[in-house]
């Protein structure tokens, strides 16, 4: 059973920064989704097990960066916008394959709250 386990989170003004962790229990490809109330899950950024370049969503590209150190990995969230605000949730998959959709993940967080006021 893969364990994931989240940090960071919390509540942050407008333009400010937050910093999120996940850590696996081993090598996996990594990522975050979100979702906001009333919203559908959304993917926000992702990296293989092999490394290389990470992928974004177009709406946090510049402003939100992925990176991982063996198995954990880290988002560093910056500008953030009320828009933003949700429950951010690690993902993790032993494929290499950068998946942008729900399905493409066996492995979830219990997710973390992210809230920017503005």
């Amino acid at each position: 059973q893969v364990q994931l386990v989240e940090s960071g989170g919390g509540l942050v003004q407008a333009g400010g920064s937050l910093t999120l962790s996940c850590q696996a229990s081993g090598r996996y490809t990594m990522g975050w989704f979100r979702q906001a109330p009333g919203k559908e899950r959304e993917f926000v950024a992702a990296i293989s097990w092999r490394g290389g370049r990470p992928y974004y969503a177009d709406f946090v590209k510049g402003r939100f960066t992925i990176s991982r150190v063996s198995a954990k990995n880290t988002m560093q969230m910056n500008s953030l916008k009320p828009e933003d605000t949700a429950v951010y949730y690690c993902v993790a998959d032993s494929r290499e394959e950068i998946a942008t959709t729900p399905k493409g993940y066996d492995y979830w967080g219990q997710g973390t709250q992210v809230t920017v006021s503005s």
